[in-house]
């Protein structure tokens, strides 16, 4: 068996704290998640649209981190906020907000160049492109 931990593949499912709390495993990481007392959960982890926000800003601060480290530019730190801003209607889409902020003695281009990655990090391009879900039952027996 290998120690390789597996990529891509999330499993989730009802943890019993209340109608909506959730564990999800992530190859060995284990993580919750719920909906908000106002919407009949118990706030027992985040909700579906911050873990969202969650993978959309680390993915952010990775994509700095990792151009900062390839360039060799002095980033000290980079943090990233992310809010949503607006829940989609008809005809519009969700909006976020996203506000980068770097640590470090960078000069003005260095920074340009790191805020511009922020559109490049592979979460960004899938949301903004959208993506196709397919959905199957499973044939395994209820257990």
């Amino acid at each position: 068996m290998s120690d390789k931990p597996l990529r891509n593949l999330v499993n989730v499912r009802e943890s019993g704290f209340g109608p909506f709390g959730q564990y999800i495993n992530i190859g060995h990481h284990v993580i919750g998640a719920d909906e908000p007392g106002a919407m009949g959960g118990r706030d027992t982890g985040p909700d579906p649209f911050e873990l969202i926000m969650a993978g959309l800003g680390a993915c952010t601060t990775m994509t700095i981190r990792m151009v900062a480290n390839h360039k060799k530019f002095p980033l000290e730190d980079v943090r990233v906020e992310v809010r949503q801003t607006a829940a989609a209607t008809s005809g519009t889409p969700h909006q976020f907000e996203r506000i980068v902020t770097l640590t470090g003695p960078l000069s003005d281009e260095q920074r340009r160049i790191l805020i511009e990655m922020a559109d490049k990090c592979p979460v960004h391009k899938m949301l903004e492109s959208g993506a196709e879900i397919s959905t199957q039952a499973s044939d395994a027996a209820a257990a």
